[in-house]
């Protein structure tokens, strides 16, 4: 009996000694293993950033990725001018030349038949009404109206689109716009770490998903778009772009979810930014802005408002200007961002 009972000591002695052991491992597992959210509002460019870590960081896109969002291309340039087209009518802004309303009928025809492609006859018109000055001031207008950031890019690059052996390139599928909802991984290793990043869409209706991300983050990316100082959201047609990712930003900041993570700033199409502030000016969305209308300034009049909204003194805001389709620009800030991130990590493994 007394045999037994020791056996039975010593079985159970083995089995705690492999459960410690597996628990330590799981827990040295789980600190080599870095979760990053990207978060902000609707069409602030994470998606873009999401793209351009898997282009860094894993083997990019393949000819089969490029080929399968020729028709996202397509219906995104068709859309981009319809948008426009309609605005003319509501801004009631005329064409330069009466025959381009036949051609605008003719881009209205293609949206009906649901084949958003660009045929030979349907690019020519687009061209054609590119080409237009009335359109083109229209465009100029674009804050007015909803379009997307890429207008320009792809209606620009008709001709190139459009031809018989078109295969888009890395460029365009950055550029492309498919509206975020779920959750989109990606994952990669970076100097002996697992990296896992994660993207949820931006809109109102999509941010009740992001509780289910919230546990075990390590940092925070948070996205502002620079260039919607000046736009409206789609969402309800009235709210300023600007004021309300300032008003996102606050509420994740100052969190209590969120209160020892890590918090980086993206303040992100500067590129477009830089371009719009010469005709439009700051004080859209903060009337009270007294500095020199360029982009400097305005940019860190910006980047203070946002630091002006974290009530926390021990927390660091890293704040970095981006173009999200720029890859060199996003590998020299994120790079940045991940050896900062990596560093801590390690501090707090106590490696270093």
């Amino acid at each position: 009996m007394g045999h037994c009972a020791s056996r039975d000591q010593k079985d159970q002695k083995n089995l705690n000694r492999r459960i410690d052991e597996q628990i330590k491992r799981d827990q040295s597992m789980s600190l080599r293993i870095i979760k990053l959210l990207l978060l902000g509002a609707g069409e602030s460019g994470k998606s873009t950033i999401l793209k351009q870590m898997r282009i860094l960081h894993n083997d990019g896109f393949s000819q089969q990725d490029l080929e399968m969002i020729r028709p996202v291309v397509y219906s995104n340039c068709i859309h981009c001018m319809l948008a426009i087209l309609r605005a003319m009518f509501h801004l009631q802004i005329e064409y330069e030349n009466p025959e381009r309303m036949r051609d605008s009928q003719l881009v209205f025809a293609t949206v009906h038949t649901n084949k958003e492609e660009l045929v030979e006859e349907l690019s020519a018109a687009m061209q054609r009404l590119w080409a237009d000055s009335g359109v083109r001031e229209c465009y100029k207008r674009s804050n007015e109206y909803q379009i997307d950031d890429s207008a320009k890019y792809f209606l620009d690059s008709l001709p190139r689109l459009s031809s018989p052996n078109y295969l888009p390139t890395e460029q365009d599928l950055l550029r492309t716009r498919i509206k975020t909802t779920g959750i989109t991984e990606v994952h990669f290793e970076l100097k002996g770490l697992t990296f896992r990043v994660i993207d949820v869409g931006g809109q109102r209706s999509e941010r009740k998903k992001w509780i289910h991300c919230f546990d075990n983050v390590n940092a925070i990316i948070f996205i502002s778009s620079l260039s919607e100082y000046d736009q409206i959201l789609r969402e309800d047609n009235c709210t300023n772009r600007m004021q309300e990712s300032l008003k996102l930003f606050d509420s994740i900041c100052n969190s209590p979810w969120f209160a020892d993570i890590h918090f980086i700033l993206f303040l992100n199409k500067k590129d477009l930014f830089a371009e719009k502030i010469t005709r439009s000016p700051l004080t859209i969305c903060f009337p009270e802005y007294k500095g020199q209308q360029n982009q400097t300034e305005c940019i860190n009049y910006i980047q203070w408002k946002f630091e002006q909204l974290n009530r926390s003194p021990q927390r660091e805001i890293y704040c970095h200007h981006t173009c999200a389709t720029d890859t060199n620009n996003v590998q020299f800030v994120l790079d940045a961002c991940l050896d900062m991130i990596i560093a801590r990590n390690l501090k707090s493994m106590g490696l270093c």
